[in-house]
């Protein structure tokens, strides 16, 4: 990521509202370095850690922390004594912090879930989703299971994609593909939002903005606005509120791959 000299006090882009959840640092398939580089050319008055921004489940198994994901808990700490308002939302496998709530270190406010209100006036609840998950809740085991399995198919995926890379090929998420192939996957997304959605008129909001499932999108669910802020293991994705109220969902890996110039694969002699 060396091409990227911007300096830190002039981020290209400035939102109102920054959501970001499922960094996942401790775990080796925690992308940080992407999405540190992310923050050097976005900013926000209000960023919001939606859950999972920590990945303990993966720390107990074996101390993994390399400096990109200390540089990254710098940056936000930065961020935080410019002015910015950070709000952690802790997830299932932070959950260490659900300790702490009601609590402020370093200029960061960790609470269990909150109503953002847009610059619309429209009200959303900001919540990690976890609680919804039913596997999560009442199979722990079966979690820790399909996290290993999840593990493995980010190693897969990296050696998949290395070779796409290769010959020029748009980056291609072995995951992604499965939940929206596997038709019990698709239907475990769609009870998911269903589920938050009901949470959010529960709370009178207009919408819901959660993380968890690693899937972003923005999409309406009957009355009310349904949005998940991806991840950044596979898809690294952002989800940011705009000045005049209207939201977007940022995928970096794009970006860079538009702003990166194309190397040519040199010819084999014959």
């Amino acid at each position: 990521m060396g091409s990227y000299d911007m300096s830190d006090e002039s981020p290209e882009r400035r939102f109102r509202t920054l959501f970001i959840s499922d960094v996942h640092l401790g775990a080796r398939g925690s992308q940080a370095d992407l999405l540190l580089d992310f923050l050097r050319y976005h900013d926000a008055d209000t960023i919001y850690l939606v859950g999972d921004i920590v990945d303990g489940w993966a720390l107990k198994s074996g101390w993994y922390w390399p400096q990109s994901h200390n540089d990254l808990v710098q940056k936000l700490l930065r961020k935080a004594r410019k002015g910015a308002k950070i709000v952690y939302i802790p997830g299932n496998h932070d959950e260490f912090l659900r300790n702490y709530y009601g609590t402020h270190f370093g200029g960061i406010d960790v609470v269990e879930n909150t109503v953002h209100t847009g610059a619309d006036g429209r009200r959303y609840l900001v919540i990690h989703g976890d609680i919804f998950d039913l596997v999560v809740q009442n199979a722990r085991w079966l979690a820790h299971l399909g996290d290993k399995a999840y593990d493995f198919a980010i190693q897969m995926n990296r050696f998949v994609n290395f070779f796409r890379r290769l010959f020029g090929v748009p980056y291609w998420s072995l995951s992604q593909w499965a939940k929206l192939k596997v038709k019990n996957a698709v239907n475990y997304i769609g009870a998911f939002e269903q589920a938050l959605a009901a949470e959010a008129r529960r709370h009178e909001a207009n919408g819901v903005i959660c993380g968890h499932i690693h899937y972003a999108v923005i999409r309406d669910e009957g009355d009310i606005r349904y949005m998940n802020c991806g991840d950044w293991v596979e898809s690294c994705t952002a989800l940011v509120e705009h000045d005049d109220g209207h939201f977007e969902i940022i995928t970096w890996a794009d970006q860079l791959q538009k702003a990166a110039p194309i190397v040519p694969v040199p010819a084999r002699a014959a």
